[in-house]
């Protein structure tokens, strides 16, 4: 009677050994953050839904079941921690199991009933439920599960990085019209992308979340809609893809009529898992390529991507359940503490590129871009390609495009954070010249005329023709002292600036 796991992409394992692995020997180094957890069900009336065990034609509004790992500071001795058996009745109720006797769970779900994963279901965990959010403004990551999965299923690696300030928000992996996946994968893989889409609204209602600064991490078939649902929303700030399906299912991908590698210009991190034996290639019928070939990063040209390869993890260890309940394939896994020691650093690997790029922290940046051995990582674990973007000319047009919509404040602010960028982009000095002009003499946006000139004489400071359009601007807005300042200042650098001379007579008469 026991419920059959319709995986995607995970090895077929014919020949099984028991795993003896536990949450603290994989000792993620937590922050210093209390974490809190909170799960609810909600819905999106945009779409329909069928519960598959209520056998009736009950047609409802797309139940959509979250869970939050979020920062606290709160004193959590009055509250009792999590065990792994709580993230299971989480999982119960998301396989819409709600009422099975716990004592049941392995034998129902996925997972072996061995003594050892009797054990694990009564390890405590590092999550407090409701307790307070800690004061602040904390970056968001969007989880999504892999094919079928649960909201739960990667929660040592969620409460890890909420440990270290970040808001963590997962739902369960469904399909379009019920619990399960039809055969239309491409139509499953939007209503995933949906799913993330619900998530970064709905956790945009919560105060302490930085709705500025989002990313999206999703293992498996998770890094499929995870592309898409970047593709088609600019608040998504970064991707991290745990053997994301991308590598193995472009194809798939681009069925997407929203997909466009060309819209993936965000910072993007692959972690991979092992060379697949030839052994298992064969018995498996596994295509050899999916070895070597990755056509996504290859495409990909408009931000920075990263490739780790991770020769101790098969795919299924890149999640918490998968390090600790799913059985062993003695064809190629390696030994329990070898994956967990590589889980540990995937999960550090994930941090430090978060930490990167949403919380712009040049240190984690330097760790993502060090040699792993540089970071203390063992020879032979991880192996590290780096893609950074193709150059791309940065235009006046571009600098007035974005100083037009911060309505021209901030421009030196504005303009040293685009040299950062581009070092080679200068602004001619005409340009401004004759933007500035053009906005001072219209009355509606004289201010923003005057802020371009002052940049512009910031940049070119010996340009006598800028500080008499500066003084112009001046005398135009009726702030005649600062005109005859700049007037001045214009002969200064040019005795022969008629126009300088002339304007200063007339002021001072």
């Amino acid at each position: 009677m026991r419920l059959t796991a319709l995986l995607i992409f995970v090895l077929f394992q014919a020949n099984i050994i028991y795993g003896q692995t536990s949450l603290n020997e994989i000792d993620l180094n937590n922050g210093k953050y209390e974490v809190g957890f909170r799960h609810y069900t909600t819905s999106d009336s945009t779409r329909t839904y069928s519960r598959i065990n209520d056998h009736s034609n009950k047609i409802i509004a797309r139940p959509i079941p979250v869970s939050i790992w979020y920062p606290s500071e709160k004193n959590k001795d009055s509250n009792e921690q999590l065990k792994i058996l709580d993230y299971f009745q989480i999982l119960k109720e998301e396989e819409e199991w709600e009422f099975l006797p716990s004592e049941q769970i392995l034998n129902w779900f996925y997972y072996s009933n061995t003594p050892a994963n009797q054990n694990h279901l009564k390890e405590l965990t590092k999550a407090y439920p409701e307790i307070e959010f800690a004061n602040g403004k904390f970056p968001i990551i969007v989880y999504a599960p892999s094919f079928q999965a649960s909201s739960i299923e990667n929660f040592a690696l969620c409460e890890y990085l909420a440990s270290h300030g970040y808001i963590v928000i997962s739902s369960p992996s469904r399909g379009t019209e019920t619990r399960w996946f039809s055969n239309n994968n491409a139509k499953e893989m939007e209503t995933q992308a949906r799913d993330v889409e619900f998530l970064i609204k709905e956790v945009g209602k919560n105060p302490m979340a930085n709705y500025n600064k989002i990313a999206i991490m999703g293992f498996s078939f998770g890094g499929l809609s995870n592309v898409i649902a970047q593709n088609r929303n600019e608040k998504i700030k970064a991707i991290v893809s745990l053997d994301g399906t991308e590598r193995y299912q472009y194809v798939l991908l681009k069925e997407s009529p929203f997909f466009d590698f060309k819209k993936i210009n965000v910072p993007y991190i692959h972690m991979a898992q092992k060379e697949i034996p030839e052994k298992v290639l064969k018995e498996d019928n596994i295509k050899a390529e999916l070895n070597t070939k990755f056509e996504l990063y290859d495409s990909i040209s408009n931000s920075t991507a990263f490739r780790f390869k991770f020769h101790n993890l098969t795919h299924s260890y890149f999640s918490t359940l998968g390090i600790l309940f799913a059985n062993r394939d003695k064809r190629q896994d390696k030994s329990d503490s070898e994956i967990m020691e590589s889980y540990k650093w995937a999960s550090t690997y994930t941090l430090n590129f978060l930490n990167a790029f949403l919380k712009n922290d040049d240190k984690a940046l330097k760790f993502i871009e060090n040699s792993p051995s540089d970071n203390g990582v063992r020879n032979g674990l991880i192996t590290q390609r780096i893609k950074q973007p193709e150059i791309v000319a940065f235009t006046f047009q571009d600098f007035n495009d974005l100083a037009s919509s911060q309505n021209y404040q901030n421009l030196s602010q504005l303009y040293d954070s685009i040299v950062k960028k581009y070092p080679s982009f200068k602004i001619p000095e005409g340009n401004l010249n004759t933007l500035g002009l053009q906005l001072v003499f219209n009355p509606n946006s004289s201010e923003q005329g005057i802020n371009i000139f002052l940049l512009a004489t910031k940049l070119y400071p010996n340009s006598a023709n800028l500080f008499d359009s500066l003084a112009e601007g001046y005398l135009y807005v009726g702030s005649k002292s600062k005109a005859i300042e700049n007037f001045e200042k214009s002969l200064e650098l040019n005795s022969q600036n008629q126009n300088a001379i002339d304007r200063l007579k007339q002021l001072q008469e």
